[in-house]
């Protein structure tokens, strides 16, 4: 069992499930919602996803057309992100999950987009578009 929270504490979650190897993206949406040159994701099935408190503090916000991203009202801390387009599953934000992790980074996604500052500097496939998440 993996556990997770936003800076503030307000909103704590388990996953009971082995993590996904986690997806760096560098898209534009995700830069901005991050604050940093790429958002480091890994994909959950909502079925092994549990919150433990927090509910009420759950903002969500569509980014783009059947994209919803979650995120804790009080600190903003990013929590999740989720697609109609592929239902049951969530993209959990890797920076809030307690450590140590087992899983590594595995891709980078929309690489055509990175910004101009920041370098990848890794062996990791890097797409220049999406990727498709399980």
């Amino acid at each position: 069992m993996i556990t997770g929270s936003c800076l503030c504490g307000g909103v704590k979650f388990k996953i009971d499930a082995a993590l996904e190897p986690i997806q760096v993206c560098h898209c534009a949406q995700c830069r901005r919602a991050q604050g940093g040159p790429f958002a480091t994701n890994t994909p959950v099935l909502t079925s092994n996803f549990e919150l433990i408190t927090g509910l009420e503090l759950l903002t969500q916000y569509e980014s783009s057309p059947g994209k919803k991203r979650f995120f804790c009202s009080r600190c903003g801390s990013p929590i999740y992100s989720a697609r109609s387009n592929l239902p049951g599953v969530m993209r959990i934000r890797a920076g809030l999950l307690d450590e140590p992790l087992t899983v590594r980074p595995s891709v980078h996604a929309y690489v055509a987009s990175k910004s101009s500052w920041w370098d990848i500097q890794d062996d990791l496939p890097k797409h220049p578009e999406g990727i498709v998440t399980p």
